[in-house]
């Protein structure tokens, strides 16, 4: 069985914020770039259910683990 698909834009959806193209970017640009010693679970702009959805995905190695991955490299690199 194929596991499941997840791209920013359904993580966005997934978190409750602008999912739109221009909206991930701002948010990017906006929260970029963390501490390279400051998980991104723990930053001072996710909501504790949102900060609770990511720690779940990255401890569980779950469907969206792939994309939250990819979401704390874009927040930890220089735009």
């Amino acid at each position: 069985m194929d596991s499941p698909t997840h791209d920013l834009k359904g993580l966005f959806d997934q978190l409750g914020l602008d999912s739109s193209q221009k909206g991930i970017d701002d948010f990017i640009a906006s929260h970029s770039p963390l501490a390279g010693d400051k998980k991104m679970i723990d930053a001072e702009f996710w909501t504790p259910q949102q900060a609770g959805f990511l720690k779940e995905q990255i401890r569980e190695d779950a469907d969206w683990a792939r994309v939250v991955d990819d979401l704390n490299l874009r927040l930890h690199q220089r735009h």
